[in-house]
């Protein structure tokens, strides 16, 4: 029976896509598919039942470290039974949890979730009616219970903004978490994953049109590259949405009460405003983990 070594627990729309890929690319190491089981999280996905889930690393090779990447592992208060099922199958998996900005990540999370026909209205709507923007980009609430249930020897934090600047190190380090012993090397011909500004936002026949094989093919084949990149700007949002100073003040002061908590895990003042600067400064590390 294989398990996995280890998870990308998160956050979403904070480049577990592009840490997943990278990590998949690494000889010995085995990444899921799909990359989101979300076995714990969500109902539907944990009544397939153990075997399900074990099949996923039924490809595995002897000796592979093996892991998945589900986002909605740390989204709190949408999945509450997450931790609880996981506790019942896996005794100390190694749990990596990549944040960026909080603003960032909310404003991505934003425009993925406009892409897909979520979220139709302004953002600034759109921050008052969908907790989930708020929710998931306060780390300190959702990385809490974990620590608790594993403690702070089994998870790694790492950054997007880290990640960007030095991915080589960022992924040694990841490497050296999850008890990787080989070389690892950042394959920058891989191009970022699920990118969300260049999401292109379904319409009838969207199915057909974009993700046929075959229609991709003809689409490829007979319409020109301009006319395609035309079509899909109209399909993509152009801008990135603007955030008013009122909403801008509620959520640097929600973020920076939730960040002092995270900060003082790491021994670190970290607020909105320095963020990016502690994030690509020194890695984040809990007192006992080394760098």
């Amino acid at each position: 029976m294989t398990k996995p070594d280890f998870i990308l627990i998160g956050a979403m729309k904070s480049a577990t896509s592009t840490l997943h890929a990278q990590l998949a690319m690494q000889p010995g190491i085995f990444m899921s598919t799909p990359k989101e089981p979300n076995y714990f999280s969500d109902d539907e996905q944990y009544a397939r039942g153990e075997a399900w889930y074990d099949g996923l690393f039924e490809l595995a090779e002897n000796g592979d470290l093996c892991g998945e990447s589900s986002t909605h592992y740390t989204k709190l208060p949408d999945y509450p039974q997450t931790i609880e099922r996981m506790q019942r199958r896996l005794v100390a998996p190694k749990l990596i949890y990549v944040i960026r900005h909080p603003v960032d990540r909310l404003v991505s999370h934003y425009i993925h979730q406009w892409s897909q026909r979520v979220i139709s209205c302004d953002i600034n709507q759109a921050i008052d009616q969908y907790h989930e923007l708020i929710a998931y980009s306060c780390y300190a609430r959702q990385l809490l219970p974990y620590i608790e249930a594993y403690g702070r020897e089994n998870i790694l934090v790492t950054c997007t903004e880290a990640i960007k600047a030095s991915p080589q190190s960022e992924l040694e380090r990841v490497a050296r978490f999850i008890g990787y012993s080989k070389p690892v090397v950042w394959h920058d011909t891989l191009p970022s994953q699920n990118v969300s500004q260049q999401r292109i936002r379904p319409f009838p026949g969207y199915g057909l049109l974009v993700e046929s094989r075959v229609m991709t093919f003809l689409r490829q084949k007979l319409v020109p590259q301009s006319i395609r990149d035309r079509v899909k700007s109209g399909l993509t949002m152009k801008e990135r949405p603007v955030i008013d100073a009122v909403h801008m003040n509620k959520l640097v002061e929600t973020f920076d009460r939730d960040l002092e908590v995270l900060g003082s895990w790491f021994g670190r003042q970290i607020k909105c405003d320095n963020f990016k600067q502690v994030a690509v400064s020194e890695p984040l590390k809990f007192s006992h983990q080394q760098s």
